[in-house]
Parts: structure tokens; sequence; C-alpha cells
């Protein structure tokens, strides 16, 4: 999970790369940064469609929701 701190650094790169642009540390900062948000947005759709079940499926297995 990336917490409020790190959004906050990323937003903070992104702004600071538009208006004087970032040292080469900066940029791999951004990069580690991003990777580990898009991993953490992956890993909670993929927990999204674990848990989807079918109306089909239930009703076949005898339950009903």
């Amino acid at each position: 999970m990336v917490s409020d701190t790190e959004i906050k650094r990323i937003n903070e790169l992104v702004k600071k790369s538009k208006e004087v642009g970032l040292t080469d540390e900066e940029k791999l900062e951004q990069k580690a940064l991003r990777q580990k948000y898009i991993d953490a947005v992956k890993m909670s759709l993929r927990a999204n469609l674990d848990s989807i079940r079918y109306v089909e499926d239930l009703e076949e297995n005898g339950r009903k929701q």
C-alpha cells in the first residue's frame, strides 16, 4: 500500500518536474514511487476482481443471495 506521504511526494516531484526539472536522483525516486503506486492499484484491482461472484454460480451451488 502506498502511504499518504508517498503520494504527496509523487505530487511534489510532478510539480517540480514541470517547473524546474528533476535531478537524476529525483527521477529514479519518482520512477520507484510511481511503480509502487501502480503495483498497489493492480493488487487492489485483483482483490476486487477475485471477490466477484456470478449469480449463476451461486444458484448452481444451491446458494442464493
